[in-house]
Order: structure tokens, then C-alpha cells, then sequence
């Protein structure tokens, strides 16, 4: 079997992220160019995919020219709620974001469920596996999400490799949550 590696990187901050809304194909902040922190970090050969949305391709240019925009990486289609805030969502349709929250197979917003993307995400995860080398998909938070989800299923205490100076942030508000902290690219004031 060949041996492939995978590292998911979720585009950058957009500005729906900051107002807490669901995404539409809005483009990333005006950040500084971090090219050269991501092309150190990912200097050796590797295949360079990304979702087929505006603010994953930007996120990918980061990286060169040389991204394939791979249909599989998209980001979960948000349905009627493309755009809405949470804010607004628990105001007016507070039961069916409650639903939507609690039940992976629901879809109120009339677009995919939880379930859909996370085996759209499996069948894309099964294609890379045969692939050896390394590839970087720039992708969602939701992908990212999706995949992890996959490799934890079953067996999860086994199918975690903590790696010497690794770092995992824990938040608890209500319920513990796993944080992937990313790269900080603008200046502390």
C-alpha cells in the first residue's frame, strides 16, 4: 500500500467568519501576504489541491500557481442560510438550528446535512489514501471537520499519533471543544 499524507489547512479568515455568519463565496481579509511562511512550511514536493470557493483558491495562492480546484473539497452547501448570522438564526428559526446542531442527518436550511459532507468528505478521504506522497488541500472548517471526524470514528484513542512538542487547545463553554489554533497573521496592536 502506498503511503500517503495529508494536511488539511483551513482557508483564511473571511469576513462572514468574523460577523459569525454563514459563508457565501466572499473572498479572504486583506491579511499580509504569508506566502513565505506557508512555502517554508511546505517546501518538498507535494500536490496542492483546494475547494473550488473564492477564499480557498486565495488561500492556495498562497502556495504558488500550481492548485487544482478539486469539486470534492467544497464547502458544505449552507442552503437558505447562505449568509444569515447565528444571531439571526436563533432569533427567527431557533428550533431548527437547534435540530440542525443536534441531528446529523438533518438539513432545514434545505441544502446538505452534517451526514452528506462528512461521506462526500469519506469517498474524497478514500482517494487520497491510494495516492503516496503528500498532498495540501486548502479547504472549509467544516471539511476539516469532516475528515477528522472520519479518522476518529471506531478506534479514535488509537487513531491519534501526538507527536513531541505538539499542541492541542481545549475550550470548555458548556461543552469541551478541540481548538486547531492556526497561524496568527496580523500584528498584535
Amino acid at each position: 500500500m502506498p503511503s500517503s499524507r495529508l494536511t488539511l489547512i483551513c482557508h483564511a479568515r473571511t469576513v462572514a467568519q468574523k460577523l459569525a455568519r454563514f459563508p457565501t463565496n466572499e473572498p479572504v481579509e486583506d491579511l499580509p501576504l504569508a506566502s513565505e511562511a506557508f512555502c517554508a512550511r511546505f517546501a518538498s514536493p507535494r500536490r496542492l489541491v483546494c475547494g473550488p470557493e473564492l477564499r480557498t483558491q486565495q488561500t492556495a495562492a498562497w502556495f504558488g500557481a500550481d492548485a487544482q480546484i478539486d469539486p470534492a473539497l467544497r464547502d458544505c452547501d449552507w442552503g437558505r442560510w447562505h449568509g444569515q448570522s447565528i444571531k439571526d438564526l436563533q432569533a427567527k428559526q431557533d428550533e431548527a438550528l437547534q435540530t440542525w446542531l443536534a441531528d446529523p442527518e438533518a438539513a432545514p436550511h434545505g441544502g446538505e446535512s452534517v451526514r452528506q459532507l462528512t461521506q462526500r468528505i469519506a469517498k474524497w478521504l478514500d482517494t487520497v489514501a491510494v495516492m503516496p506522497g503528500h498532498v495540501v488541500a486548502v479547504t472549509h472548517p467544516f471539511v476539516v471537520r469532516a475528515a477528522l471526524m472520519q479518522v476518529l470514528q471506531g478506534t479514535a484513542f488509537n487513531a491519534i499519533d501526538v507527536e513531541p512538542l505538539s499542541m492541542i487547545e481545549l475550550r470548555f463553554n458548556g461543552i469541551w471543544r478541540l481548538r486547531l489554533p492556526g497561524m496568527d497573521l496580523q500584528e498584535e496592536s
